[in-house]
């Protein structure tokens, strides 16, 4: 809970407090004026000091009973009112109605029960916020393994054909192949998402960061010489306190990247260098570069900036980084200018 709100919910307190001694003393001083006329009345027409007693006491039980209902009723009936609301959207939300809110009729809170409604749908929008997102992933999981799985169909399909020469049998076995890859890629990614996401625990462990990122480079060697592009590394040492599989997602996706759509002869470079807070990564490149409408959706589950596909990819490696940065911590920017490249910066 955060200052401000403690304080709002103090402030309210004062306030309820303050209108509610205001309606007790109002209460009180009615009542104790009756009395007054009432035991005077009763004192001119000469009624004994036993009987004046007893007409005070139980005008007091009277007044007291009196008033406690009126209080009860009043302060009782919107306070049921408002928790009523409250149990009403529980309800339809349980019934799978993300779009219930309680009704609010203000607009500033001034109670503790006005937070609480206010509360209740912030909560509620979250929750159908989590919902569609929830939805928009199963439609894109959906989609993106249908194209795969079309792909092998095809080929599987045209296979069968007995009269296929053995060089389109040996095409269509490698493009099936591809297909399967492709496929394989794209759960396990979705896997890896998803575990990510559900992860509670971050197992730390000292490492040397430098030494990892060359292990990763070293996997994208034959990349780096199938498109003649030429690797810039400079890595100063770093030891850090860390996830070591996690971060070694987000270099892999990240070089994998820079290799994607970085042109044949290209240049990628990668750096890592210490600062008094930490380190800091950069991974760039000068490929195709992003515009930045691109760039703000690059994190986004299965985006993809070319619209093409002509790319492979399923639109996760960057999502992943994300989710992987946010868990550690830590703080991911990019640059990118159209035809120029690209430059991914991980802040550690």
């Amino acid at each position: 809970m955060n200052n401000n709100y403690k304080e709002k919910v103090f402030a309210s307190r004062i306030r309820n407090f303050i209108v509610e001694f205001l309606s007790v003393f109002f209460i009180v001083a009615l009542n104790g004026t009756f009395l007054v006329l009432i035991l005077t009345t009763a004192i001119n027409k000469g009624i004994s000091t036993y009987s004046l007693a007893l007409i005070g006491i139980l005008y007091l039980l009277f007044g007291c009973t009196v008033s406690a209902c009126m209080i009860y009723f009043v302060k009782g009936r919107v306070y049921y009112n408002k928790i009523k609301s409250v149990c009403d959207a529980a309800n339809k939300v349980a019934k799978g109605d993300f779009d219930a809110r309680v009704p609010v009729f203000f607009d500033k809170p001034k109670s503790e029960m006005d937070y609480l409604a206010v509360n209740f749908n912030k909560m509620l929008t979250e929750i159908s916020s989590l919902e569609n997102m929830r939805n928009n992933f199963v439609a894109d999981v959906s989609h993106e393994i249908k194209t795969p799985l079309s792909v092998i169909q095809g080929y599987a399909d045209l296979l069968q054909n007995q009269d296929l020469s053995v060089e389109k049998r040996y095409e269509y076995t490698y493009l099936l192949s591809e297909a399967i890859t492709s496929l394989t890629a794209l759960v396990t990614n979705i896997l890896k998402l998803n575990k990510i996401e559900n992860q509670g625990i971050i197992q730390k462990e000292k490492f040397s960061l430098d030494e990892q990122i060359r292990y990763c480079i070293l996997a994208f060697e034959d990349k780096l010489d199938e498109k003649n592009i030429q690797l810039n590394v400079d890595l100063d040492e770093a030891i850090v306190k860390s996830d070591k599989a996690l971060l070694e997602i987000v270099w892999n996706n990240l070089i994998s990247n820079a290799v994607k759509y970085t042109s044949y002869g290209g240049e990628i470079s990668i750096d890592l260098k210490k600062n008094k807070n930490g380190f800091v990564v950069r991974i760039s490149d000068n490929g195709c570069g992003m515009s930045r409408e691109m760039q703000k959706h690059i994190f986004d589950k299965f985006y993809q900036g070319d619209s093409s596909h002509s790319q492979e990819g399923n639109g996760l490696g960057l999502a992943l980084v994300k989710q992987v940065v946010n868990m550690l911590d830590y703080k991911i920017n990019v640059e990118s200018v159209p035809g120029k490249g690209s430059q991914f910066k991980i802040i550690i």
